[in-house]
């Protein structure tokens, strides 16, 4: 299933982020071995582990929920964090990996699915508020490539189609108003195992997919 997915999306220049959360380092292993460098996990304490057992040349992907008290076990080494959906957990990315004396790439995260309990910025102009504002352009030790959004979970196909056409064009307004001649916000993270390929339709650089890969949790 690894190579058949990885094939598809390389038809795209599409990255694949294989969602390893709650699975053991041995399958985690054994698809490294296969040729898959990066790995999503939701949980700080897991992923802080993993990364202790497993090569260290795989990129982790941090695509849950982040709290801001746990930034800073993951600050060392996580290569990007998909879930900014705030200015203070921005800042706390920001303080802790200055610390470490390194840059961490950052996604925000928009809310444009129904479900309430889903994370993220609700609209644009607060976003655009704050990257313009002095607080932003102080922040040195962190990069915005790029934005990230989770559909409703809902069988309607034409209903997550629109909410991956309002995710990109979120993208672009912030790519048009702030990230003109910035060459590396060029990131769309959408689209899950049920619905990966209707996100790649809609624009999606960068897919989450874990139980295609790994099976049911």
């Amino acid at each position: 299933m690894l190579e058949r997915i990885q094939e598809e999306l390389l038809k795209t220049n599409t990255t694949l982020v294989a969602v390893s959360k709650t699975k053991p380092a041995a399958a985690i292993q054994a698809m490294y071995d296969k040729g898959q460098r990066i790995f999503g996990e939701n949980r700080v304490q897991e992923v802080a582990e993993k990364y202790e057992t497993l090569p260290k040349d795989i990129q982790w992907h941090a695509i849950g929920h982040l709290q801001r008290n746990k930034v800073k076990f993951i600050a060392p080494f996580i290569s990007m964090i998909h879930s900014v959906d705030s200015a203070r957990l921005l800042e706390e990315i920001n303080k802790q990996a200055a610390k470490n004396d390194r840059s961490i790439d950052c996604l925000l995260q928009f809310h444009i699915a129904e479900e309430e309990s889903k994370f993220g910025w609700q609209n644009v102009e607060d976003v655009l508020t704050f990257l313009k504002s002095s607080d932003f352009s102080e922040m040195k030790n962190v990069r915005i490539v790029g934005v990230m959004g989770m559909a409703t979970f809902t069988d309607d196909k034409e209903q997550v189609r629109g909410e991956f056409q309002r995710l990109k064009g979120y993208f672009e307004e912030l790519k048009s108003d702030f990230f003109t001649d910035n060459e590396a916000f060029k990131e769309i993270s959408m689209g899950m195992s049920g619905d990966y390929q209707l996100a790649v339709e809609e624009g999606s650089t960068m897919v989450r997919i874990g139980s295609l890969l790994f099976g049911r949790r």
